[in-house]
């Protein structure tokens, strides 16, 4: 994401995101030295806070931004860090935002302890606050990002992958939390079910949309853009939505050829190259692009009828934002 883009949107809770940061460094803090020196590690390699974005400006949205909002600021924050770093023993990762990882600093052990700690420490922040609102939503998210994972898993080791799959992995490991990170800005102010519901949906769809454009990005942007190397998910052996849809368009003999590159994840540039003009040439890009702007316009439906505000600006910004990144 663009650090300018991000910062407009959040220009309207950037006093909160502020005292965020004091709160959450209070949060992590641990009497443990070896513990406290990663937490201090982690800590320097901050990330642009879009997720606390999320659920101040989903509380700004529904009635107000008030110390809740921090609490379930916090939690999500925990949790998406917890992740990162066991999502970085999982893929073998030696660098996470430009720092070494924690694994590659510390080794597996100690990196999976740590995101055990943080994990605790966000479930114990609602516990003694006594928000088991947040409890059940932050739980169920953890629950559908470890089972979109395996099931993302799974399904590379087969030689095929359906849409309705497709979705069910990137709402899981995607959609899942930002959608926790709108629903817990709800809950922090309001009881109405209709209105928790309205956000969560919103950011799950927003989520969609996201995933989905990072997938276009694999095959359509420059690597000095992304920031990574374009055709990654070639690499990694991924069938994503541009792939799909291209294959829906394309002869049964050349998507078989298509498939089998990918699912050897042992292509050469030129096997890379041939499956992303592969796409190209069958609308795969366009396609899933159209997709992923018909979600974005299902999310700002969602919050459409709310009250004209900063807050409504910046979601809707975000959901265009999301779709309409180069990076």
């Amino acid at each position: 994401m663009k650090d300018s883009s991000i910062k407009s949107i959040s220009s309207s809770v950037a006093n909160e995101l502020e005292q965020f940061e004091g709160y959450m460094r209070d949060q992590m803090r641990s009497r443990a030295a070896l513990l406290d020196t990663v937490i201090r590690y982690i800590l320097r390699r901050r990330g642009k806070r879009v997720r606390p974005t999320l659920v101040f400006l989903s509380a700004g949205l529904c009635g107000g931004i008030t110390d809740r909002a921090y609490v379930g600021a916090s939690m999500v924050e925990l949790l998406h860090t917890a992740t990162l770093v066991h999502d970085d023993v999982v893929d073998q990762a030696d660098e996470r935002r430009g720092m070494a990882s924690i694994n590659a600093v510390w080794k597996n052990k100690i990196a999976v302890l740590v995101g055990d700690y943080l994990l605790s420490k966000g479930l114990l922040i609602a516990v003694k606050q006594s928000e088991f609102d947040y409890l059940r939503v932050t739980s169920e998210a953890v629950r559908r990002m470890s089972e979109g994972e395996l099931l993302q898993i799974q399904k590379s080791k087969q030689k095929s992958l359906d849409e309705e799959t497709y979705f069910k992995i990137i709402s899981d490991k995607t959609a899942s939390l930002i959608s926790t990170c709108c629903e817990v800005g709800a809950i922090s102010v309001t009881e109405d079910p209709k209105i928790r519901l309205a956000l969560a949906e919103y950011g799950e769809l927003v989520g969609l949309a996201f995933q989905i454009r990072d997938d276009v990005l694999d095959y359509s942007s420059r690597s000095s853009i992304l920031g990574k190397p374009v055709g990654n998910d070639i690499r990694e052996g991924k069938i994503t939505l541009p792939l799909l849809y291209a294959s829906r368009n394309a002869s049964k003999a050349d998507t078989k050829k298509a498939i089998g590159i990918v699912k050897s994840k042992s292509a050469k540039k030129k096997d890379i190259e041939e499956v992303m003009q592969f796409v190209v040439d069958n609308n795969g890009i366009e396609a899933a692009q159209a997709k992923a702007l018909e979600l974005q316009q299902q999310a700002i439906e969602k919050i459409v009828s709310f009250p004209d505000s900063v807050y409504k600006t910046a979601l809707i910004d975000f959901a265009t934002f999301v779709v309409k990144r180069t990076s």
